[in-house]
C-alpha cells in the first residue's frame, strides 16, 4: 500500500521469517554459530531459548539454510501431541512412508532409517519448537531418542527451542537426566539500541529503499525503547509508522510519529510514568542496556 510512496520494492517489515531479510545482531550471530557447530559436529542435544519475539524462528530458518543438503531435518512446531502422533509426524517429516501401528514399530523404523543415514555419513536433525509446552511424557520420549547411538556417534541431533520457561522446566530435579545431556545452549536477548537501528535500516535497504532515511535518529531511539528491542514488535511498530507516514504524505518520520503509533498499539500507557519518559529524548546509554519499558 505504501511501497511506491517510499520507493520500496517490497514490504520491509513482514512478520514471516524471510531468510532474505536476515539481520544478525551479536546475540543472533553467536546463536547461529553455536547451532551450526552443534549440528555439524553431531553434539546431540542443543537448547535455544529466548523471549517471545526475539527471533528464534528466524534463526532456525537461517540455520536450516546453512546446513548441507544431505542433512535431513524434522521441524515439530506444535508439541502438544500424544506420543504416537508425535512419532507419526516425525516419520512423515523425514519422508518415511512405512506403516507403523505401535510405538515399537515407530522406534524400529526410525532406528533403521537413522542407521542407514549414518552409514552414508548423512546427519539427521530434529527441531522441537515451543518446547516449553511439551508434556512430561513426550519430553521423556524425546530424551530416550537420544539413546539411539553407536559407540562413536549420535544417530540424531535434537534441538529444543522455546521461551525462558523451558529453562525453568529443565531445571526440575526429575529432568536432570535430560538437562545433563544438553551439550550446547544459547539464549537470545533482544537487540540493543544500535542493533535495533541497524535492523530497521537494513530491512529498509533490502526492501529497495535508496533514500536518505525514513526514520530520524530520535525516532529510531524511541522504536528501541518502546519495543525493548524485540524484533517482532519492531516490525509491527515500523510497519504501522510507515502506513501513518503514507497517510499524511510524509517521507521522513520523527519521534512524535513513533510516539503516536506506539500509543495506538498500546505499547505506551498514557497514565504511566513511562509515557512521560517517552516524551523526552532518550538519554545516552551504554551498548546492550535495554529501555525503560521492561516490566
Amino acid at each position: 500500500m505504501y511501497l511506491e510512496h517510499y520507493g520500496l520494492l517490497r514490504s520491509p517489515f513482514e512478520m514471516t521469517p524471510d531468510p532474505s531479510f536476515l539481520y544478525l545482531g551479536d546475540t543472533h550471530r553467536e546463536g547461529l554459530a553455536t547451532l551450526v557447530y552443534g549440528v555439524r559436529s553431531r553434539k546431540g542435544f542443543l537448547l535455544l531459548t529466548g523471549e517471545v519475539g526475539t527471533g528464534k524462528t528466524t534463526l532456525l530458518h537461517a540455520l536450516l539454510s546453512q546446513l548441507d543438503a544431505s542433512t535431513a531435518s524434522a521441524f515439530i512446531f506444535n508439541p502438544r501431541l500424544e506420543v504416537l502422533d508425535f512419532f507419526r509426524i516425525l516419520l512423515d517429516e523425514y519422508g518415511i512412508e512405512e506403516a507403523c501401528h505401535s510405538k515399537a514399530d515407530y522406534l524400529m523404523t526410525l532406528n533403521r532409517f537413522l542407521i542407514e543415514r549414518l552409514e552414508r555419513d548423512q546427519p539427521t536433525l530434529l527441531i522441537v519448537d515451543e518446547a516449553q509446552n511439551l508434556s512430561p511424557e513426550l519430553l521423556e520420549e524425546i530424551r530416550l531418542l537420544s539413546n539411539l547411538e553407536t559407540p562413536t556417534s549420535k544417530l540424531i541431533q535434537i534441538m529444543l527451542v522455546g521461551q525462558p520457561e523451558l529453562k525453568e522446566m529443565l531445571a526440575r530435579p526429575e529432568l536432570r537426566q535430560l538437562r545433563q545431556r544438553i551439550v550446547l545452549r544459547h539464549h537470545l536477548r533482544p537487540f540493543d539500541e544500535e542493533e535495533c537501528a541497524g535492523y530497521v535500516q537494513e530491512r529498509l535497504r533490502l526492501a529497495g529503499y535508496t533514500g536518505k532515511g525514513v526514520f530520524q535518529k530520535d525516532a529510531l531511539q524511541l522504536i528501541h525503547r518502546v519495543t525493548e528491542g524485540l524484533p517482532r514488535l519492531v516490525n509491527v511498530l515500523c510497519d504501522s509508522a510507515l502506513l501513518l507516514g503514507f497517510g499524511r504524505d510524509k517521507h521522513t518520520l520523527g519521534r512524535s510519529d513513533i510516539l503516536e503509533v506506539a500509543r495506538d498499539m498500546d505499547l505506551i500507557d498514557d497514565n504511566s510514568p513511562q509515557a512521560a519518559s517517552a516524551e523526552k529524548p532518550a538519554a545516552p546509554r551504554r551498548r546492550g542496556i535495554l529501555g525503560v519499558f521492561r516490566s
